[in-house]
C-alpha cells in the first residue's frame, strides 16, 4: 500500500463492502451476520509500525496480555482475569450457567475464579485451545503391545519456527497452526486466527501470512491483526531479522447485524496517525516476554464504540 494511503482505508473498505454487498446468512450463535469470502489486506511493519485501528480505541494492553498468555500454552481464564482480561469469560459462563443452572454475573463467576483454585480448574478451562496448540500440540509414542501413550511434552511448534528461522531462513515450511482437528471438539471455541506462515526475504525482512477462517470484523479483527503484527516483531527480533510485512487473508469475513451502531460509527470516523510498537528488551528466549517490555507510541484513537460479543 502506497506511503501516502493509511493503511486502516482498507480495513474500513472491507467493513463497507461488507455491509452492502454482504450474503446474510444464519450463522452458529443465531444473531446472524453479512459475510463476504476471501478477502485480504497487507500491513507494513517497517520502521516500528503496527496496524493498531484509530477510528475506534483498540485497548491493545489486554490483547498483549492475551498473546503472552498465549505463549505460556496456559488454557484457563485464571490468569487472565487476574490480570483484568475478561475477552475469554463468556464461554466458560456460559458452559457454567448452562451445566450447573445457576443465573451467576459475570463479576461473581470471575470472583469465583480468582478465590477458588478447584473451581477454576473446574470451570475456568477453554479446552486445548491456542496456546496449547502452538507451544504443547499433543504427540504420542509407542509401549509395550504395540500400543501408544502421549508422550509428557508435546511439540512446541513456536520453539520449532523460532529454531527453523534461524537455520534455514530460505525454507518454506515456517508455518505453525492451531487447528488441530483430533482437538477441535474439545475446545470452547475453534481457532479463527488458525494458520500463520513466514516468510524470509535475502535482506533479512520477515513477513507473515495469517489465515483466519472465520473473523469477526466489527470486534475480533482489531485484536487479531495487532497481535499478529506483535508477535512477528518479537519473532524477527529473536532470529536477528527486521520485521516487513504482514498478509492477513481471512476466510468468512463477517458483522454481525446487531452491529449497526458500530458499523455507521466507524465508517463515519477518518483514520489518521501512525503509531509505533517499540520492544525495549530482547528477551533471552521468545516465551521470556513481560508485559513492561512493549510501548506503544503516537496511537491517538477516537473513542471507544461498544458493541455485544456473539457467543
Amino acid at each position: 500500500m502506497p506511503d501516502s494511503v493509511h493503511y486502516e482505508l482498507q480495513y474500513l473498505d472491507l467493513m463497507r463492502r461488507i455491509w452492502s454487498e454482504g450474503d446474510e446468512r444464519v450463522d452458529r450463535t443465531g444473531v446472524g451476520t453479512r459475510s463476504l469470502f476471501g478477502e485480504t489486506m497487507r500491513f507494513s511493519l517497517a520502521d516500528d509500525a503496527i496496524p493498531l485501528l484509530t477510528t475506534k480505541r483498540v485497548y491493545w494492553k489486554t490483547a498483549l496480555r492475551e498473546l503472552l498468555w498465549f505463549l505460556t500454552g496456559n488454557t484457563n481464564i485464571r490468569p487472565l482475569v487476574a490480570q483484568g482480561v475478561r475477552i475469554w469469560t463468556d464461554w466458560p459462563l456460559e458452559r457454567y450457567r448452562r451445566e450447573s443452572g445457576e443465573a451467576i454475573s459475570a463479576a461473581e463467576f470471575e470472583a469465583r475464579i480468582l478465590a477458588d483454585e478447584d473451581f477454576a480448574a473446574t470451570w475456568g478451562d477453554l479446552g486445548p485451545v491456542y496456546g496449547h496448540q502452538w507451544v504443547d500440540w499433543p504427540r504420542y509414542e509407542p509401549v509395550e503391545g504395540g500400543l501408544y501413550r502421549r508422550a509428557a511434552r508435546g511439540h512446541n511448534q513456536i520453539a520449532a519456527l523460532v529454531e527453523g528461522l534461524r537455520n534455514s531462513p530460505g525454507s518454506r515450511r515456517h508455518i505453525f497452526t492451531g487447528w488441530n482437528v483430533a482437538d477441535l471438539d474439545r475446545m470452547a471455541l475453534p481457532p479463527c486466527h488458525m494458520t500463520y506462515q513466514f516468510h524470509v526475504r535475502s535482506d533479512g525482512g520477515l513477513s507473515c501470512l495469517l489465515f483466519q477462517r472465520s473473523c469477526d470484523l466489527g470486534l475480533g479483527f482489531a485484536f487479531n491483526i495487532f497481535e499478529a503484527a506483535l508477535l512477528t516483531r518479537m519473532i524477527a527480533q529473536q532470529c536477528d531479522l527486521h520485521a516487513r510485512e504482514l498478509v492477513w487473508t481471512g476466510g468468512d469475513v463477517h458483522l454481525y447485524l446487531n452491529h449497526a451502531d458500530l458499523v455507521e460509527a466507524q465508517l463515519g470516523r477518518v483514520p489518521g496517525g501512525a503509531p509505533k510498537l517499540r520492544i525495549l528488551r530482547r528477551a533471552e528466549t521468545i516465551f521470556d516476554y513481560r508485559f513492561e517490555d512493549f510501548e506503544v507510541e503516537h496511537y491517538a484513537p477516537q473513542a471507544h464504540i461498544p458493541a455485544p460479543v456473539a457467543v
